[in-house]
């Protein structure tokens, strides 16, 4: 399994755009071949801050999951909603 966290953090004047946005890639994600979990989370002093927690069964589905349509067209838009690029970290349980 390959568990990621990736940490978004939207322009202040984009924060609601942002969340939608974050949300609309939630139910199709879930839906992909070997995505054990998907989950988004919004920081609660800091409200641009947002983190997507994930499960995948191993790096082949990451690496589809990275392709698919929805991603690619949020990759499009990030640019004008983001403070800066998206920090990604995958991780291995110990």
């Amino acid at each position: 399994m390959l568990t990621v966290i990736a940490k978004i953090i939207a322009k202040k004047t984009k924060v609601a755009e942002t969340k939608a946005l974050l949300q609309s890639l939630v139910a199709p994600t879930l839906q992909e071949e070997g995505c054990i979990q998907y989950d988004l989370h919004q920081g609660s002093a800091e409200e641009q801050v947002f983190f997507f927690y994930e499960n995948w069964e191993d790096r082949n589905a990451l690496e589809k999951h990275l392709a698919n349509t929805h991603l690619v067209a949020f990759k499009d838009k990030a640019q004008d909603l983001l403070e800066k690029p998206m920090e990604v970290f995958l991780l291995s349980k110990l």
